[in-house]
């Protein structure tokens, strides 16, 4: 398994070009290094808006097999509200 990329504390509109740009040249690494499955750590965030969650959507429908890691409360609250709970491992969605 390759290195993780860790998500900022705060994933929203204002940090949404900065982390775009970051997690593609991560991707880019990643596939140059022959990873065929990605782990995304969540576990900082503490802010989370639609564009934070667009730009997990934008990579859920690249080539590439991901997976959320370690999701903050917050994360794991959002992708809930909104109906992406299988971005969450079993585990994680049992969380209170």
């Amino acid at each position: 398994m390759g290195e993780r990329f860790e998500l900022p504390a705060e994933l929203n509109i204002y940090s949404a070009l900065e982390t775009r740009d970051a997690l593609l040249a991560w991707v880019t690494e990643q596939s140059a290094k022959g990873r065929d499955y990605l782990e995304v750590s969540a576990r900082e965030v503490a802010e989370l808006d639609g564009s934070g969650l667009q730009l997990l959507a934008a990579l859920s429908n690249s080539e590439h097999a991901w997976r959320v890691v370690e999701p903050s409360q917050v994360f794991i609250d959002a992708c809930r509200a909104i109906g992406l709970t299988q971005w969450l491992d079993s585990r994680d969605q049992k969380s209170a």
